[in-house]
């Protein structure tokens, strides 16, 4: 079941994914490279301090048995040399605890960076089941970490010999010379195994965060269903978006025909399109549009202008250009606005001859540069 699953996540982790699985304190973490870095660091400092730290350990030794007769009747003794083995054993640890606390800290920015994340405390009840424990210690993962306990066994296992076997020697005198020099060799002896158990350890552990870090993103890896779920989630349901921009067409429509009655004049084909401009000299720079439509659209923009007797002018050229270039509420663009003013022209002589019952002018033919009409050239 678990191996169809893996077959099924194909695809890469989103960002998202990424995200939450961080905040759940999920991240690519190696236990072997953060042991190996404590573990160099610690013996690190230990050895590059170790003059400091051999006086250190003298002082505590002769705080036990360096003091006379009136000390050893005072109440205040055990009390001083506690306090003064106490100091002296800070110093002698002080080094070597800040090194490994340092490269605690820095190890994971080696490999996922820091995560402090309140989720990963929380108990996990379902961790106490016998049985998906035993599934977890004999599922590929488990099997994976028992693996590689064992290459690290053998690997640092065989080192660790190899050094004692060609140390023996020297371990072998320890007891024939001075008893500082023996204690010396022989911390020598134990610095190097330990900065060679560090060394070993860390290869492994480099081996082992290339591995974890391809494991983490393969068990981060997604279905092509659960993207498309997330992407309706982040993006929004696809049927809902669209509902809302039919809701809020329907609503720009309202406005327009409700604005329409204040159109000067509307500009049409005379049946596929039909554009209301409005103009005030003292408000706008240039006419603007307050309604346009196309074929359904562009015979209630007709109706309602004919209800209101707003005067209608074919100018088919016109008015595919101005479908194509503009918007509701905008200006009509400069490269227009010849055309526009003989159509605003035209209308101002038809009042004029209305109302004085002169001769109505002839309706003008305006021309417009072709690039304007966009798609609508053979409308």
């Amino acid at each position: 079941m678990a191996e169809k699953d893996d077959q099924e996540r194909t695809e890469q982790p989103s960002e998202k994914r990424l995200r939450e699985a961080r905040e759940k304190g999920d991240v690519p973490r190696s236990r072997d490279l953060s042991g190996a870095l404590v573990t160099i660091a610690g013996m690190a400092a230990m050895m590059s301090g170790s003059s400091q730290a051999w006086t250190h350990a003298q002082r505590i030794y002769q705080l036990g048995l360096s003091y006379d007769r009136a000390e050893l009747m005072s109440g205040q003794l055990p009390l001083h040399v506690l306090s003064a083995a106490g100091w002296e054993a800070l110093l002698l640890f002080a080094p070597v605890a800040l090194a490994t606390v340092l490269a605690a800290l820095g190890a994971p920015l080696l490999l996922g960076g820091w995560s402090f994340s309140s989720e990963a405390l929380m108990p996990k009840f379902d961790h106490l089941d016998p049985i998906a424990g035993l599934g977890r210690m004999v599922s590929m993962r488990g099997l994976v970490e028992l693996g590689k306990s064992l290459l690290k066994l053998a690997f640092i296992g065989a080192a660790l010999l190899l050094l004692l076997r060609h140390s023996a020697g020297a371990m072998l005198n320890t007891g024939n010379g001075h008893v500082a020099d023996d204690i010396a060799a022989s911390m020598s002896l134990l610095g190097r195994s330990a900065l060679l158990f560090g060394v070993m350890l860390g290869l492994i552990g480099g081996i082992d965060a290339v591995y974890q870090r391809f494991d983490y993103n393969r068990r981060q890896r997604m279905t092509k269903q659960e993207l498309r779920d997330e992407s309706k989630e982040t993006d929004g349901n696809p049927e809902l978006k669209g509902r809302i921009r039919q809701m809020q067409h329907q609503m720009s429509r309202k406005r327009m025909m409700q604005d329409l009655p204040k159109a000067d004049v509307v500009v049409t084909n005379p049946t596929h399109f039909a554009v209301a401009l409005r103009y005030d000299d003292g408000r706008m720079r240039a006419p603007r549009v307050i309604a346009k439509g196309m074929d359904v659209l562009a015979q209630q923009i007709r109706l309602v202008a004919s209800s209101h007797r707003i005067p209608m002018v074919e100018a088919p050229p016109l008015a595919r250009a101005l479908y194509a270039t503009t918007q509701l509420g905008q200006e009509v663009p400069a490269a227009l606005y010849v055309a526009v003013a003989q159509v605003l022209a035209y209308v101002y002589q038809l009042k004029q001859a209305t109302e004085h019952g002169a001769t109505p002018p002839e309706p003008p033919s305006p021309q417009v540069d072709p690039d304007l009409l966009g798609p609508y050239r053979e409308s």
